[in-house]
C-alpha cells in the first residue's frame, strides 16, 4: 500500500510536465524529463503489480521493451495512415484500404504478442503474463486520470484569472 501511495505522489509530480493541449488524442509528453519519469514509474508499477523478483525483472524488461517498441511502431503505422486519409471526403477506395490496413496491422500486433508471450513465458509465469495486460491498462488509466485532473485544475485557474481580470477592468 505504501508503494502505491508513493507511486501516486510520483505520478502527480511527473504529470505536471504533461503538454497543455496535445495535438493527438494520445497522451503527448513534451518534456523529456517527464517522459523519463513516466517510463520509470511504469517500470515500478508493472514490476510491483507482477511481483517480479530481481532475477525475473532483469530478464523481463529487455524483452518487454523490445515488444513495446515494436507494438508502438505498428500502432504508429495506423495513426499515420489515418492522418493521411484525414480529408473532408475520403473516397470509398481509401476507406476500404484503411479498413484492410487496420485488420492487417491488428493481425501483425496479435502475431507479435504471440511471439513475445512465448518468450516472456520463459522468464515469468503464465499468471504474471495474464496480470501484465491488466497492469498496463491500469497504469494507462492512472496517467490519463492524472492528466484530466491536471487539465481541470488548469481550466479552473484560467477561469479564475479571467474573472479577476474582468473585475479589475470593471473597477478601473
Amino acid at each position: 500500500m505504501k508503494k502505491l501511495i508513493i507511486l501516486g505522489f510520483y505520478l502527480l509530480g511527473a504529470i505536471s510536465a504533461i503538454a497543455q493541449e496535445p495535438a493527438e488524442a494520445d497522451l503527448v509528453v513534451q518534456d523529456p524529463k517527464a517522459q523519463e519519469k513516466i517510463k520509470n514509474l511504469r517500470i515500478a508499477y508493472i514490476s510491483d503489480k507482477l511481483g517480479l523478483t530481481p532475477e525475473q525483472a532483469e530478464k523481463f524488461w529487455p524483452v518487454y521493451r523490445e515488444f513495446s517498441d515494436q507494438r508502438r511502431e505498428i500502432r504508429q503505422e495506423m495513426i499515420d495512415a489515418r492522418k493521411q486519409m484525414a480529408t473532408d471526403k475520403p473516397d470509398q477506395a481509401q476507406q476500404e484500404q484503411l479498413v484492410k490496413l487496420g485488420l492487417a496491422l491488428r493481425q501483425r500486433e496479435l502475431d507479435l504478442e504471440k511471439t513475445y508471450s512465448e518468450r516472456l513465458m520463459r522468464v515469468i509465469t503464465a499468471q504474471q503474463i495474464l496480470n501484465l495486460r491488466k497492469a498496463e491498462g491500469d497504469f494507462q488509466r492512472l496517467i490519463l486520470e492524472q492528466v484530466q485532473q491536471r487539465r481541470m485544475i488548469q481550466q479552473r485557474n484560467e477561469t479564475l484569472r479571467e474573472r479577476n481580470q474582468r473585475l479589475k477592468q470593471q473597477r478601473n
